[in-house]
């Protein structure tokens, strides 16, 4: 299972927003391109960056996105505000690894099942849900699409990757979405990148017993150090389990 420690940006600062609420960010005072050398340095393989201003039209953080993706030194999965092919194509060509697109999915389908054909192994699909039903807008509209819907309606699109948040693990903790995330796993060909779950290392553990998700997004618990990297990389191991100690 791939660990993608991230990295979610706003007003030039990583920061954590409970819930996607944009007014009550949690500030982390640490410098974005140097986090992200640590992530390479700790034996990531790839890192992930959410630029929460792009979601609302800001092109404020585009120099420091691109300095994250040319000196992090491993490959960065991109999102935050990608409605459009131009900006998905100018990403790309800046050397994004992955373009990852939740909006747009849902409001021009067309349109990212071409880019997903035409960019082999570099989109990836964001479902976001809450209450049954993805969200969109950065989490600010419902869609009519419940998660299993939406992701049938891509069943044939070769997506680097589908990246599934339930919304509600945030307040209701991430039990709740274990079970969501084991029947997409399993009722989909594409890799399923588990997102908002982890918060130590038996939510790893148990994500990984789980057998079919290829992925666990691990950004806030990272910065408030509940999980460390180097740790988090190790139990995400095949066949890596727990051994008890006996004295």
């Amino acid at each position: 299972m791939i660990i993608y420690p991230t990295i979610e940006l706003q007003n030039g600062r990583c920061v954590s927003l409970p819930r996607g609420n944009m007014s009550e960010a949690a500030i982390w005072h640490v410098d974005p391109v140097e986090k992200a050398k640590e992530f390479a340095h700790a034996g990531a393989e790839w890192m992930h960056v959410t630029d929460f201003d792009a979601v609302t039209g800001s092109s404020e953080n585009h120099d420091l996105v691109l300095r994250i993706i040319r000196e992090a030194g491993i490959p960065v999965q991109l999102g935050g505000g990608f409605r459009s092919r131009d900006r998905i194509e100018e990403w790309i060509e800046l050397g994004a690894g992955r373009i990852v697109v939740g909006t747009l999915a849902a409001q021009n389908p067309h349109l990212v099942k071409e880019l997903a054909g035409r960019h082999v192994d570099q989109i990836v699909l964001a479902v976001d849900v809450w209450q049954g039903h993805v969200m969109i807008e950065g989490w600010k509209a419902q869609s009519a699409y419940t998660a299993e819907g939406f992701i049938n309606a891509f069943a044939d699109t070769p997506f680097a990757g589908i990246i599934v948040t339930d919304i509600a693990a945030d307040i209701e903790g991430a039990d709740a979405a274990l079970g969501m995330i084991e029947g997409i796993a399993r009722s989909t060909r594409a890799p399923i990148i588990a997102s908002g779950i982890v918060r130590s290392l038996d939510d790893i553990s148990r994500l990984k017993l789980l057998g079919d998700v290829a992925g666990a997004l691990v950004g806030r618990a990272l910065f408030n150090r509940t999980i460390d990297l180097a740790e988090a990389l190790q139990e995400a191991q095949p066949g890596r389990q727990k051994v008890a100690e006996f004295l």
